[in-house]
């Protein structure tokens, strides 16, 4: 908001001095207090350009906008950069507009409604989904909400991988459980198998419902329906999952479903339509190298079977063919190899390959009582996204989620996710939304909250810290569009814990609620409510609640 104000000033400037400025400048809130509120590069990126010195080229821009009453001071500043000390009426102008904008500020239209589909998670349906997904899904789900918010037309998705090898052995796991069920000695369980508990629960609820139904059902027959019934049960139970995650996928897409309706098949005709296919070896090849790969890859192997390769591909031909102009996966760190093959396939079918983003989520380690522990699906030892959160809650466990960039490893404290304390941010600033709560209560117990805010009472704030948490909340539109642009949801904890830190600083200094001075009290829960506003909104971003009480 301000930044962008800055910005027109500084062209309104440059055009009326006639000053060439074909470069991008920017406008940013200087990392030293006493160096002003914001600072520009302005000169020194166009000096060049104008055959100019940068400091000459400054004070020219400066003494122009000291015309403006918007600022207290323009100065410039080492080798020819430019400060602004804006003015306190220029906060208090700002505000009022902020306010006025109430549940609706720092929504807009930054993204032109374009369609962006956003794929994550995306798990294999042969359990529950674990902690590496549930980041997957913090991730995932705040990034869309923020598009939402700044105006693209986002949507999630998740694909199904319900065809091969995996299912094939999900289905044999649980055979062998309803044999076992049925008292037959199994042995040692296959280590190809899958060993987790929810395999037993699944037999168990088959076996109630089914019996020995099942075993007379001839060997294909009965393969296929304990797949079908694995599938459709695991896939609810991860459904659930997400629910209480707070995650809604707006669609769920079958690699199995689009196999059968022959997509596949498709995308083998135009591969070999656009002649970069080519047999060896009794397989049919993709010439992948031929478009920027390191290797060819194979299509369909000698016996007939096709890759995984190909069933993705025609999914993801599938979201182009439905309007959606960027494609965002969102994988685990063990997807590397992926992107060079279907970013050929994308140039070979004469797609742009950049319309296709990976973004790759680094492992999660968890940690409890200083120990790391150790998980693996088919040995059975999973922690589970349920697990995770009946031990530290859907809050905490998002927000430490989102806490760390995309490309970091994330190591997950139990301990200080469950902590009440400041050293827990989530609870840090949750307590800074509830005790704004707590002082709004205790202004409408004292009769000085007021039916309605009025314009003049904010004329009022003028103390440096209400400057600083005006200037907080003018940063959250462009905060917002940036984290779109980049994907990093992680900037909405950094901005959370700084606004909370004003706010516990703010009420420790000053009297909010006084009723000798009801006025001055009113400005204050005005800028208060405003700041509980902003705060709510950063929360229903990262899906996390906003609690009164604590």
């Amino acid at each position: 908001m301000i930044k962008e104000i800055i910005h027109a000033h500084l062209l309104e400037s440059l055009e009326n001095l006639g000053i060439s400025h074909e470069k991008e400048f920017s406008v940013e809130i200087p990392n030293i207090v006493e160096h002003g509120d914001y600072s520009t590069n302005c000169a020194l990126i166009l000096a060049k350009e104008n055959k100019r010195a940068p400091k000459a080229l400054a004070e020219d821009l400066i003494k122009a906008l000291k015309k403006n009453k918007d600022y207290k001071k323009v100065e410039l500043a080492g080798p020819g950069f430019i400060n602004f000390v804006m003015s306190t009426a220029f906060f208090q102008k700002m505000f009022w507009e902020i306010y006025k904008a109430g549940a609706d500020f720092a929504a807009s239209d930054f993204g032109k409604g374009e369609k962006i589909l956003i794929e994550f998670i995306s798990a294999n349906p042969t359990g529950p989904l674990n902690i590496v997904n549930a980041r997957a899904a913090a991730f995932g789900d705040t990034l869309y909400r923020v598009m939402n918010k700044v105006g693209y037309a986002p949507s999630r998705e998740f694909y199904i991988n319900d065809a091969g090898n995996q299912v094939d052995i999900l289905a044999e796991s649980l055979e062998l459980r309803l044999r076992e069920l049925h008292g037959e000695k199994i042995g040692d369980f296959p280590y190809e198998a899958y060993h987790g508990e929810y395999v037993k629960h699944l037999a168990q609820k088959l076996n109630a419902t089914e019996g020995v139904r099942v075993f007379m059902m001839t060997e294909k027959d009965r393969m296929e329906h304990l797949k079908e019934f694995a599938l459709a049960e695991i896939l609810e139970m991860q459904r659930h999952s997400l629910e209480l995650f707070d995650v809604v996928f707006d669609g769920w897409v079958s690699e199995k479903t689009l196999r059968a309706e022959g997509v596949v098949e498709e995308v083998l005709s135009y591969l070999t339509e656009a002649d970069c296919t080519f047999e060896k070896d009794d397989a049919v090849w993709f010439a992948s190298t031929k478009f920027g790969d390191d290797k060819d890859r194979v299509l369909m192997k000698s016996d007939g079977s096709i890759t995984y390769f190909v069933p993705d591909l025609a999914y993801h031909l599938t979201k182009i063919q439905r309007g959606f102009t960027t494609l965002i996966d969102i994988f685990g760190p063990d997807h590397h190899g992926y992107v060079p093959r279907i970013k050929a396939a994308f140039k070979a079918l004469g797609y742009d390959e950049d319309m296709l983003e990976i973004i790759y989520l680094q492992q999660v380690n968890l940690y409890e009582s200083g120990e790391r522990v150790k998980m693996s699906k088919r040995a059975g030892k999973i922690v589970t996204m349920d697990d995770l959160i009946s031990v530290v809650g859907k809050d905490a466990s998002r927000y430490f989620f989102i806490a760390r960039k995309a490309n970091a490893h994330l190591n997950f404290d139990l301990e200080l996710a469950m902590e009440q304390s400041n050293e827990n941010p989530v609870y840090y600033c949750q307590y800074a939304h509830a005790r704004i709560c707590s002082i709004i209560r205790k202004a409408k117990k004292d009769k000085i909250w007021p039916k309605h805010f009025k314009k003049e009472f904010i004329s009022k704030l003028n103390k440096t810290e209400e400057r600083a948490l005006i200037q907080k909340l003018s940063d959250l539109p462009e905060l917002l569009s940036l984290i779109a642009v980049h994907r990093e949801p992680h900037r909405l904890t950094t901005y959370l814990e700084e606004l909370s830190a004003m706010v516990h600083k703010y009420y420790a200094r000053y009297q909010i609620v006084s009723t000798k001075s009801k006025d001055l009290s009113r400005a204050r829960l005005m800028l208060l409510d405003m700041v509980k506003t902003a705060m709510v909104i950063v929360f229903d971003l990262m899906g996390i609640s906003a609690p009164e009480k604590m």
